[in-house]
This record gives C-alpha cells, sequence and structure tokens, in this order.
C-alpha cells in the first residue's frame, strides 16, 4: 500500500512541477536531415556535423515544485565548436511543437553565424545580429520565440538582489541585442548562475565520450544488441556525455585504512571490487551511465573483462606479415586548420599477400556469378548501325525518302549520305575498387558472417561480373597505423587477369589496422589516371568514417579525405562511396556530394547489389 501511495506521489509530483510540454516535443531526430541542409543553406560550415547535445546539471534557481519533486535539474545547451554542431536531442520548450521547431531552425541560423567573441553574453547578442541582419524573414519568428522565452522564465522579483541583476541583464539583451555588454558580478556566497536560455549558443564541452561509445557499439559479436537491453545499449551509445580522465586508482591493499562509514558511497566509485563474474555484462551499465553527470575514463588496468575490445594492434612479424611492393611512397595530407597541404607527411606502403593460395571461385559463389556474368554480358557493346553515311553495304530509306521529298519541293540536294554502315562500338571504362580493410571490418553483421567476409564476397562476384563486360578494373585495399604505416593491399592490377592466383589473394583479405582514407585514396587516383579510358571510376567500399589514432580522426579526417576527393574529381575520376555505416548520411555528402554514395541497411546485400550499382553509375 505504502509503494502504491508513493508511486502516485511521485507521478503527481513529479507532472506537476514539470516546466516543458511533453506533448508538443520535437525531436532532433526528426529535423536531423533539415538542420544540416538549412545551417549549410544559411552559410554554416558545411564540415560542421550535426549531433545531440549533452545534459548537464544548469545550478540555476529553481522554483521549488521542481526542488521538492528534484526535477528539471538538467539542460541540454546547444553549442558548436571546430568540428560539430551541438543541438538538444529534443526540444519541448514552449506549449505548442511549431513553436519547438522554429526554436530549433532559430539555433541553426544563430550557429550559421557564431562568433568568435570570449564574453558568452556578447557573443550571442552579435550572433542575434547578425543572423536578423543577413536573414530579416527570420524576424517575426524570433520575435515570436523571444516572446515565449520572456514569458517561461522565472521573474527577478523571486531572486535575490544579485541574481536579479544579471537576470534583468539577460532580459533585456533578449530584448535589445547588443545593449549589455557584460553580466553583473554575483557577490553573495549562495548565489546561483543564470537561468538557461534556450536561444542562445553555450560553450561546447571541451570533452565528450560519445564517439567512443559509438566505437565500442560497432565492435559487438553475434547476439549482441538485441532485444530490449540492445536497444537500450544502441540508444545510450548515440548519447553524449561529459568525460574527464582521471588516474586508475591502485588499491593494491586488501583493506581501506583510515575506513568511515559515511564515506563508504564515495569510496565506491573508485574502488575496484574483483568480482567472480568479470567475464559477465552487466545489463545495468548502460542505464548507469545515464544516470551520470560526467564520466571518468581511465587507463587501462590490463584486466580482461567482457565489456573491452579484444584485439591487439601490433605489427606482426615480417615472415608471417603481406610481402611489400617496392620501397613505399610518401604522400601529402591535408591540415584544414592551416589550410596547408603537408608535403611528405604519410609513408605508403604497397603489400601483397605472402601466403595466398591459388583457388577457384568458391561454390556458394557460383550459382549468383553465373547470373552476374550473364546480365553484364548484355552490357558488351556490339556493331551498330550508322545513317547518313556516304558509304555503306544497304541504303538509308528514311534518307531515300527525304532526297525523293526535298526533289519533289524543287529544293536542291546534293544526295550524300544514303547508306547504312555498320561500326564497332566500344566500352572505354576503367574502375579502382579501393576496399576498407580496417579493424572494424571484423564485426559480425550476421550469425554467419563479418564484415570483411561480406566484402571478401563483393570483391569475387564484382571481378565476375566485370570480367563478362570487358572493362579495365584492378581491386585494392587498404589500412593504417598512424601516418607512417598506410598499407595499401593490390588484390588484382589493372593489368593482371582475374585467375586462380587473383581470388587466392582475395580470398586471404583480412582485417587491418585503422582507416587513413586519404592517403589510400590519392594513391588510387595516381595509379586510376594511368588508365587512358574516357570515364574511370573510383569506387569505395567502407564501412565507416576516416579514422586513425594519431589525431586523424574527426573533422581532421573528414577534411583530408575530402580534399583528396576534390584532387581525384580534378583528375577527371568520377569518386562513389559505397558504405554500410548507418551514420554515413551525416558526413557523406559533405565528402561525395549528395549524389555520389549509397548507403546499404543490410550489409550482407553487398556483394549482390555492388556490380548492379556499378551498371547504374556507369549509365550503360
Amino acid at each position: 500500500m505504502e509503494e502504491w501511495i508513493g508511486g502516485l506521489w511521485d507521478r503527481f509530483i513529479t507532472r506537476s512541477s514539470r516546466r516543458d510540454y511533453p506533448d508538443a516535443a520535437v525531436h532532433l531526430a526528426d529535423m536531423e536531415k533539415t538542420a544540416a541542409v538549412f545551417f549549410r543553406a544559411l552559410g554554416g560550415d558545411p564540415g560542421l556535423r550535426v549531433t545531440p547535445a549533452t545534459e548537464l546539471r544548469h545550478g540555476a534557481r529553481r522554483r521549488w515544485l521542481s526542488r521538492l519533486a528534484g526535477t528539471d535539474e538538467k539542460t541540454a545547451n546547444a553549442a558548436r565548436d571546430a568540428e560539430t554542431l551541438r543541438l538538444p536531442p529534443s526540444l519541448a520548450c514552449f506549449p505548442t511543437r511549431a513553436l519547438n521547431r522554429d526554436l530549433y531552425l532559430w539555433l541553426i541560423a544563430l550557429a550559421a553565424h557564431d562568433g568568435e567573441e570570449d564574453d558568452w553574453i556578447v557573443r550571442n547578442q552579435q550572433a542575434t545580429l547578425d543572423t536578423l541582419a543577413a536573414f530579416p524573414g527570420l524576424q517575426p519568428r524570433w520575435q515570436r520565440l523571444r516572446d515565449a522565452t520572456m514569458a517561461e522564465r522565472m521573474p527577478p522579483d523571486a531572486m535575490p538582489e544579485d541574481e536579479a541583476a544579471q537576470e534583468a541583464a539577460i532580459r533585456k539583451a533578449l530584448m535589445q541585442p547588443g545593449s549589455v555588454v557584460a553580466l553583473p558580478p554575483l557577490y553573495l556566497g549562495n548565489a546561483k548562475p543564470v537561468q538557461p536560455v534556450p536561444l542562445w549558443l553555450y560553450p561546447a564541452p571541451k570533452v565528450g565520450a560519445g564517439d567512443t561509445a559509438k566505437r565500442a557499439a560497432k565492435k559487438r559479436q553475434p547476439g549482441e544488441g538485441e532485444g530490449e537491453g540492445g536497444a537500450r545499449e544502441e540508444q545510450a551509445a548515440k548519447k553524449r556525455h561529459a568525460a574527464e580522465r582521471v588516474d586508475m586508482p591502485d588499491n593494491e591493499s586488501p583493506m581501506l585504512l583510515m575506513f568511515r562509514a559515511e564515506s563508504l558511497l564515495s569510496w565506491g566509485e573508485f574502488v575496484k571490487v574483483n568480482r567472480a563474474l568479470d567475464d559477465d555484462p552487466n545489463p545495468d551499465a548502460c542505464r548507469a551511465a545515464e544516470n551520470l553527470d560526467k564520466l571518468s575514463i581511465a587507463e587501462d588496468d590490463g584486466q580482461r573483462v567482457a565489456s573491452k575490445v579484444r584485439f591487439d594492434l601490433d605489427l606482426p612479424p615480417a615472415a608471417e606479415d603481406d610481402a611489400p611492393l617496392g620501397p613505399g611512397l610518401s604522400l601529402p595530407e591535408w591540415d584544414y586548420r592551416t589550410r596547408t597541404l603537408k608535403p611528405d607527411w604519410c609513408r605508403l606502403q604497397a603489400m601483397q599477400s605472402r601466403h595466398a593460395e591459388p583457388q577457384a571461385l568458391p561454390e556458394r559463389l557460383r550459382r549468383p556469378a553465373k547470373k552476374l556474368r550473364s546480365q553484364f554480358a548484355a552490357l558488351v557493346p556490339t556493331r551498330r548501325w550508322q545513317k547518313n553515311q556516304p558509304d555503306g553495304t544497304e541504303l538509308d530509306l528514311d534518307a531515300c525518302l527525304r532526297l525523293h521529298t526535298d526533289r519533289l519541293a524543287g529544293l536542291h540536294c546534293s544526295g550524300a549520305g544514303l547508306y547504312l554502315a555498320q561500326q564497332p562500338a566500344e566500352r572505354d571504362m576503367a574502375c579502382l575498387v579501393l576496399a576498407d580493410l580496417s579493424l572494424s571490418t571484423d564485426a559480425w553483421v550476421s550469425d554467419e558472417q563479418r564484415v570483411i567476409d561480406v566484402i571478401r564476397d563483393s570483391l569475387m562476384l564484382f571481378s565476375e561480373a566485370l570480367s563478362a563486360t570487358g572493362d579495365r578494373y584492378g581491386l585494392y585495399g587498404f589500412s593504417s597505423l598512424k601516418r607512417g604505416g598506410v598499407r595499401f593491399h593490390a588484390l588484382k592490377e589493372f593489368d593482371a587477369p582475374l585467375d586462380a592466383q587473383a581470388r587466392g589473394r582475395i580470398a586471404a583479405i583480412k582485417p587491418g589496422y585503422y582507416t587513413r582514407m586519404g592517403a589510400a585514396i590519392r594513391h588510387a587516383t595516381s595509379l586510376l589516371e594511368k588508365q587512358l579510358a574516357a570515364m574511370r571510376v573510383l569506387l569505395i567500399l567502407s564501412d565507416g568514417k576516416p579514422h586513425d589514432i594519431d589525431l586523424y580522426e574527426g573533422r581532421y579526417g573528414i577534411e583530408d579525405t575530402r580534399m583528396s576527393l576534390i584532387e581525384a574529381r580534378a583528375a577527371g575520376l568520377k569518386p562513389f562511396c559505397v558504405t554500410i555505416d548507418r551514420e554515413g548520411a551525416s558526413y557523406l555528402p559533405h565528402l561525395f556530394g549528395p549524389g555520389g554514395f549509397t548507403v546499404l541497411r543490410r550489409p550482407e546485400e553487398l556483394p549482390a547489389r555492388l556490380p548492379l550499382l556499378y551498371a547504374q553509375l556507369t549509365g550503360r
């Protein structure tokens, strides 16, 4: 009975204390595509990614009912930095969905005109003035949002003197942007910071662990991520958290000296407790992480638990590693921060499998390969008739009829071009397939196949299909370990036939290291540029965004890859990306353009889809 009454009271007091409007909520997931397009259309930096903001405790003064219910403690503020535009995961600040949606659009427009001033209040006022000056049509929308914001804020009369002065300054800055040069100081000991301003941008958090969670989510084994617990983990992986780096406590002594019972809870956050079931995943770990304000990240202590990714990034010994081809190649890399191309920054080593054994096409692929060969055989050019020829084997009846009609009309005609002639047609194409062989390809896509297995089958079937057309093509793979270890694997070169040796090299591919895509694309461009063909296609197979462990991540890797693709287009190539990354739509338009990529929701469909995509891409 007590629990039932307690539950009723908790629901009642929580609903009564809420200052938002859940029925009018608008979610970022529904606005994500619109947000990216709108941000770039207003002149925003095209290299920024739109991601959910982190919920943090704001520490501002709350109404007594909110303090009683323990609600309204956190807020997700919009922010931007050099790499991301962070927007609240959902907005329910106002009583109508239209206003909440307008708030998303206003924050995007404000971020597109965000300046470099250090002071938070001055920066937002200036950004407001710049946005309204650049787009006067936003003025009515901004006024509605401003009035709704003023109505929702706690009045200054209910605050101490110094807090009331700050709130008055905020209200004046909202009503008359540019009129406030600084916030009044807080001089009372128990003073609270100002209430969050949903119309403004906040300083971006310095450290985030959201990307780490995403990378960890990709390393799941078969059966993980299924059911209710898997859905909760996937949702938690998408959520961003504030984080800090701390030292791992030693706790070598089995006893706690100077133990006090009242400090047990604080000790419990840091003491490493030995559990008998360390290899079993904790089903409540994601829920516990969601309730933390800040995640503390420490270095690995060497213990093996189920939540850690088990791999070794040491290079294999030379006897077991792939055989290098040549001395290696120095390549440049683009630094978007200085807008310079750093010469000879990367070292690329062409390699070929040392232990690949010749083999025939696997039995499971023979039926789809036969079907693809018959389909692509229809693309083989045949002899075609040319009209209006001066000489030929047959008369052009249409041309003869036109000549006779013109003579009856009294027109002078020469009578040239009255024959049909057969001329051979040619497919003048070359394609280079560049496959991502990074460590993430070791992830499972089904109970039977990993990503690397899907890529292997795709290359096998793609080779069979293109062999039927006679198009020149080459197959290559790449991975990297820092800028001095870009590995470029030659699977089938342009002038080599598709034989048992080539199939053996394709079958021998295995997950490598990381994804330094810019250097691999530059070398692939140099190889494809040597092919004398009317159409040269650079087809990239990837399962994630560019990444390496020496700062080649985030926007740095994205911008270097984008510059390498610009160089490829300048060389007359046609780049196209096929990815199984479900979040690829957030960064691939910036790299390849809106029509330069495709995202496969089901990775196991790649072997069958890849040859058909090539046929559509070449327009034949």
